[in-house]
């Protein structure tokens, strides 16, 4: 699965790449024969209060036929950020399947 990844007011490291990357992979299993049509990471440092520190979101944008699932989540950390998406696309994935399953069945 091909991964598009931009940031904003961060610099991707190669760590930070392949962290997002595996995670993202893991939606593969959940996916089975859909075909994905785009699949789009958006990691930004958001400027935060001076007292609070730095803040981190992560919005995923995955285009399926027919739908588009979009999700965002924002911590004080980045990789939970990354995991928070993935969890939560997870169970958009697990959703539309299940929509879709619906229409074939004619409910």
């Amino acid at each position: 699965m091909k991964i598009k990844i931009k940031a904003t007011k961060i610099v991707v490291t190669p760590e930070i790449k392949t962290y997002v990357e595996e995670k993202m992979n893991i939606l593969e299993k959940y996916l089975g024969d859909i075909k994905v049509q785009n699949f789009d990471i958006e990691l930004e440092k958001v400027a935060g209060e001076q007292h609070s520190g730095s803040i981190f979101r992560a919005e995923a944008n995955l285009a399926l036929p027919g739908d588009l699932l979009r999700v965002e989540k924002t911590t004080k950390d980045l990789n939970k950020a990354v995991d928070k998406v993935k969890d939560h696309l997870a169970q958009a994935i697990k959703k539309y399947k299940g929509k879709r399953e619906d229409k074939r069945k004619g409910k």
